[in-house]
């Protein structure tokens, strides 16, 4: 079910949770705590996202949700994704960039959604290597 702005009558925010009606009366909600950033950002930032074409976007947590992720089925964290909610300093979105793949996809792979492949496993280990060679080779003055 692909979802757009169009299609959202009301978004609003709980002290647990983000909820939307759709024009056709379907309603749901993704929990602050499944999602690292929301679960540790104040009150005032939850209820500071931006409504896109296709989801929101919380730009001080740089943290996006889907319309459609909130009616799909969930999908356990992926190790990956526990990987980099341990190493929360990581930007994954400059992360995905450094890969040269899109924040989505990598959203995908650390959610759970979509698993990476043999390839795209050693390439994300590379990565992350390079990026603690860079900052064991930190000297600072």
């Amino acid at each position: 079910m692909e979802l757009t702005v169009k299609d959202i009558e009301r978004i609003w925010v709980t002290e647990d949770a983000i909820h939307l009606k759709t024009k056709d009366g379907k309603t749901a909600y993704e929990l602050f705590a499944d999602y690292p950033r929301l679960a540790k950002a104040t009150p005032k930032e939850r209820k500071d996202y931006q409504k896109t074409p296709f989801g929101l976007y919380w730009k001080k947590i740089d943290e996006d949700l889907s319309y459609a992720g909130f009616f799909k089925t969930k999908n356990k964290r992926s190790m990956l994704g526990e990987l980099f909610d341990f190493l929360e300093v990581l930007n994954i979105s400059a992360f995905a960039r450094r890969l040269g793949i899109s924040q989505p996809l990598m959203a995908a792979y650390l959610n759970g959604s979509k698993r990476p492949g043999k390839k795209r496993r050693k390439q994300i280990t590379e990565e992350l290597h390079k990026i603690g060679k860079e900052l064991s080779n930190v000297k600072l003055p």
